[in-house]
């Protein structure tokens, strides 16, 4: 098999992984331009396929220790292999991802393995930037899009669609014993989070919080328009489709009386198709209406990171919180396998 053809062999197992495992942003990448689509698509299936081994597999900590290894290898051009790991590896190449991108994911999905707990929104925003908000910063590097404005407009965008999925998964979240509600909303609801993990229920405290998470979420959708209108014009349609798609999940939330306990929200092909051709229109307009003045607002605190490292303002090397979390995990991994090795020198 030629290079070429190798190449779109990977690249077509990428587009398999996407249609069966985001079907949201599938149907919004359909209106990307191909040089933008086919890369969005590689970035996509190696989150998406990351995030899926540590939330789903047995044993997330050594997910997340692999996680690093393929992305050490990577950056290093020597990927595992295989198909998705090949073609990230000629996205990086090609497209000069910065390292700290990439890393801020991992340390995500480190927390997530680490069950770390979120008190605060801002707390629940630290976590948006690295598992949502960094894909959005990702997906501005493949438009060739560096400013920090944009830049910052990405990730508003990015953390509107992760409180979305949060608001939509509060039952799904809870039945792996997780919240990410912010645990101080429900000190204030005078409910106690072990209690609710015990025995999830749509109460009307639960309902609430949802509520105010997902005004939250309109907030910084709204925030990010202006930023979508300021992209490059193929790919306005497209990044349209993912900010009426992902609010529409927040909307389906509302019609079910935002109970996300005894059922999932979704959105029907219908809608979808509706707001890809909403999205369509919205590009046209965009050409000529006027800059907003929220364009230019700074980068909500959590993710300002995020901005420096795609703007080629931050240092090229790990950030401290990242080797301490990753520690952590090396720490508790060895401790699991010395108190196994432990068990069968006992059995034995």
């Amino acid at each position: 098999m030629t290079a070429v053809a190798s190449a779109e062999a990977d690249l077509a197992e990428c587009r398999a992984a996407i249609r069966t495992g985001s079907l949201s942003f599938h149907a919004a990448s359909k209106l990307l331009p191909a040089k933008v689509r086919d890369p969005s698509l590689v970035l996509y299936a190696f989150c998406r396929l990351a995030d899926d081994a540590v939330d789903e597999g047995a044993a997330p900590i050594r997910a997340v220790l692999h996680l690093q290894e393929r992305l050490d290898r990577a950056y290093a051009g020597r990927p595992f292999n295989a198909p998705i790991d090949r073609c990230f590896t000629r996205m990086i190449e090609t497209h000069a991802l910065p390292r700290a991108l990439p890393d801020a994911l991992l340390e995500g999905l480190a927390w997530d393995a680490e069950e770390r707990e979120y008190h605060t929104l801002s707390q629940v925003l630290d976590y948006s930037a690295r598992v949502a908000a960094v894909v959005g910063v990702m997906m501005c590097v493949l438009m060739g899009v560096r400013d920090r404005h944009r830049l910052a407009r990405a990730c508003d965008l990015g953390l509107a669609m992760q409180l979305t999925n949060i608001a939509r998964d509060v039952g799904a979240d809870a039945d792996l014993g997780r919240i990410y509600l912010p645990r101080d909303w429900f000190a204030e609801a005078g409910i106690d989070p072990a209690a609710f993990l015990r025995r999830p229920a749509p109460l009307p405290e639960i309902r609430a919080m949802t509520a105010r998470l997902l005004r939250e979420a309109d907030r910084l959708y709204l925030r990010a328009e202006p930023g979508i209108a300021d992209l490059p014009l193929a790919c306005r349609p497209g990044i349209f489709a993912a900010r009426h798609i992902y609010a529409g999940i927040g909307g389906a939330v509302r019609g079910r009386g935002y109970d996300n306990i005894t059922g999932r929200a979704h959105t029907g092909k219908m809608r979808k198709l509706g707001w890809l051709g909403l999205s369509g229109l919205r590009a046209g307009l965009s050409t000529v209406q006027p800059r907003m003045a929220t364009l230019y607002a700074k980068p909500a605190p959590e993710v300002a990171f995020l901005v420096d490292a795609a703007a080629g303002q931050a240092q090229p090397t790990r950030s401290d919180t990242l080797i301490d979390a990753l520690a952590r995990l090396r720490a508790q991994d060895l401790a699991r396998r010395n108190a196994h090795s432990g068990m069968d020198q006992r059995s034995a």
